[in-house]
C-alpha cells in the first residue's frame, strides 16, 4: 500500500488519535463519544436503525408475552 494513499492516511489518523489517548481504549471511546455529541447535527440517521420509542433498556417487543 502506498504511504499516501487514501487508508494510509486513514490509518494515520487514527493511530495519532489512539496515541493522544494513550492508547487506552475507555478515553478512546469516550473521545469519538464527545465527538459525535459536538457534531450531531452532521449525523445521518436511518430509520431502521433509530431506537423504536416507548422501549426501555433491556426490553423489545418479543418480551411481551
Amino acid at each position: 500500500m502506498p504511504p499516501d494513499s487514501p487508508l494510509a492516511r486513514v490509518r494515520k489518523a487514527r493511530h495519532r488519535i489512539s496515541e493522544e489517548c494513550g492508547h487506552d481504549p475507555k478515553r478512546l471511546v469516550q473521545y469519538y463519544m464527545e465527538l459525535q455529541q459536538r457534531h450531531r447535527d452532521r449525523l445521518v440517521w436511518f430509520p431502521a436503525l433509530q431506537p423504536k420509542q416507548g422501549v426501555s433498556d433491556g426490553e423489545s417487543d418479543d418480551d411481551q408475552d
